[in-house]
């Protein structure tokens, strides 16, 4: 199965789909039928008939979560602290002078200097994301542009070029 922004689920959708597995397994232990249970639950007879079977062989504790698939990642909580700390002082206070924006890149830099562990530039995305990051494109402008003549210009000139 499939997820969106390329992760599984969150700690509170995990918690809720066990919360419909528990109930499952009070329903098998009441000895309603997979079908019916799906029928209650809005599930799809094929989960309930392989939760009966694991529930069959294990009991309700065969339902339980196995927590987030995968191996965790490397990214301690702690690092994350200090990398937002880091991230606030700019690009030109780690050795970037020439240009003042945040790569991904630069970031998985400043991340392996410190802390001597390597993340693809998808992973450390990743982590910014979950940081609360997001992607931030500047605005190019000429320092020399006048708001007024602008604003002007869209109101009249721009309607009759538009027209045609």
């Amino acid at each position: 199965m499939r997820y969106p922004d390329g992760g599984g689920l969150t700690a509170k959708q995990r918690a809720q789909r066990e919360q419909v597995r528990s109930e499952a397994a009070e329903l098998f232990a009441q000895g309603v039928a997979p079908p019916q249970v799906a029928r209650r639950l809005r599930i799809s007879r094929k989960s309930a008939y392989a939760w009966h079977a694991r529930w069959r062989d294990g009991g309700a504790e065969a339902l339980r979560s196995k927590g987030p698939p995968g191996q965790p990642s490397r990214m301690q909580p702690h690092w994350r602290d200090w990398l937002a700390a880091e991230l606030e002082k700019g690009p030109a206070a780690h050795g970037w002078v020439e240009d003042q924006r945040w790569t991904v890149a630069r970031v998985a830099t400043v991340i392996a200097r410190r802390f001597h562990v390597r993340f693809s530039t998808a992973q450390t995305w990743r982590i910014l994301h979950q940081m609360g990051f997001s992607v931030q494109v500047p605005v190019r402008r000429a320092a020399e542009r006048d708001e007024s003549a602008v604003a002007t210009w869209l109101k009249e000139t721009w309607p009759r070029v538009e027209r045609r």
